[in-house]
């Protein structure tokens, strides 16, 4: 693991020893004793050390000596991350800032961090449980590593990243290193050696075994580019068959260079392009402003249960999603279209309830899990104009 210091304040260390406890355990099970305690015990801190957040969650009339619910807990929207530093620790202790994805003019979000360690220790366990199952400790195979490669940059070119730092993590733990590696250069798509790179693994080895599995892991856009990459290259016409249990996981939007890509149809684009089987693409929910992702069921329960469930999104237990109908600010009806928020106990030196701009939906035929439907129509102007007065104005504090 790369080095993560501790937090400085001996309060904050015990917090992030019980969630890191937590994310430690193999066996996850969805115990809501444990979560309402430790919800509650990191909003009282982060009330306490962010005073943006503490006006923000006056305002609504909600303090920790009134807090009779882990749910009543005020969500800050991610907008707000763009306007002023939302941290409860001391702001020389920051250690990392990641920025989501824009321009300075348009205004970007950040992430302040004091330490890495439970951003890291989140997402291990749940790539390893959604994307590469098999890697699981305990399981058949006879290596612990997969041939991985990313398309996207690596942290050293994109510091600011999250989704690079969440690659290069992946990449050095789970990732057989003589295979794996990124495969774009400054910012662009590498496509004519990752291309020859799989055309070689179709190919039947010197020894006449099999090649072994190989993950594709990037932005959906990055997809598009190698789906376009191809149509130009000599390989035009060529239709792969990547070796048996090949995967892709793919997150973010699917614009092209000319048009908009539907998800299906770049699944089915890829499923016939490299032989994928669109069960084994896997699409990550997560964003720059929080600790912990979610991920697609499929993959995962396809290799663990007789009949696996539909497609939804799933994360950790120390992660509770709530759809909230955006007129009324009440629980969206099961089955019904909400606004997403999360609440990620990773997030402890920073705000742990987000408001999200996204519309979501419960899935009815499963136990748990929800689908992504996309971003609401003006939602970013509704959460900045909320936020405004108990937030923007505590700007450099």
């Amino acid at each position: 693991m790369s080095p993560a210091r501790e937090a400085s304040d001996p309060r904050r260390r015990n917090l992030d020893a019980k969630v890191l406890c937590w994310m430690s355990e193999a066996d996850w099970r969805d115990d809501e004793a444990r979560f309402e305690a430790l919800a509650g015990e990191l909003f009282s801190f982060q009330f306490e050390h962010c005073l943006p957040y503490s006006r923000f969650c006056e305002a609504r009339g909600v303090t920790p000596s009134k807090l009779s619910h882990w749910s009543e807990i005020p969500a800050v929207p991610t907008q707000a991350f763009k306007e002023t530093r939302l941290h409860s620790f001391d702001r020389a202790s920051t250690a990392k800032v990641f920025r989501t994805s824009g321009t300075t003019s348009q205004g970007r979000g950040a992430l302040y961090l004091d330490t890495l360690a439970l951003y890291e220790a989140s997402l291990l366990p749940c790539i390893r449980r959604f994307v590469f199952p098999e890697l699981i400790a305990g399981s058949k195979l006879e290596t612990s590593k997969m041939s991985i490669r990313i398309l996207a940059s690596d942290p050293g070119e994109a510091d600011d990243s999250s989704l690079s730092h969440m690659f290069g993590v992946a990449l050095r733990e789970l990732g057989e290193p003589t295979a794996s590696g990124f495969d774009s250069r400054d910012g662009v798509l590498d496509a004519t050696p990752l291309i020859e790179r799989l055309l070689g693994l179709c190919e039947t080895r010197a020894d006449g075994k099999h090649h072994p599995p190989i993950a594709l892991c990037g932005t959906s856009f990055a997809f598009v580019h190698l789906l376009e990459a191809f149509e130009q290259s000599p390989h035009a016409g060529a239709k792969l068959s990547l070796p048996l249990g090949s995967r892709i996981m793919e997150t973010g939007g699917f614009k092209g260079r000319s048009r908009e890509v539907p998800r299906d149809e770049l699944y089915a684009a890829l499923e016939q392009r490299l032989g994928i089987p669109a069960q084994n693409i896997v699409n990550q929910y997560g964003m720059t402003e929080l600790g912990s992702q979610f991920y697609d069921s499929l993959l995962f329960e396809s290799q663990t249960l007789d009949a696996p469930g539909p497609r939804r999104k799933l994360g950790p237990p120390w992660v509770r999603v709530r759809l909230i109908d955006p007129e009324t600010g009440d629980t969206a009806k099961p089955g019904s279209v909400g606004m997403i928020v999360v609440h990620d106990l990773a997030n402890t030196g920073s705000i742990a309830a987000l408001q999200t701009t996204d519309l979501g939906r419960g899935i009815a035929s499963a136990a748990d899990g929800f689908e992504v439907l996309g971003r609401a129509a003006d939602e970013e102007e509704r959460g900045c104009s909320i936020a405004a007065d108990a937030l923007w104005h505590e700007v450099g504090r």
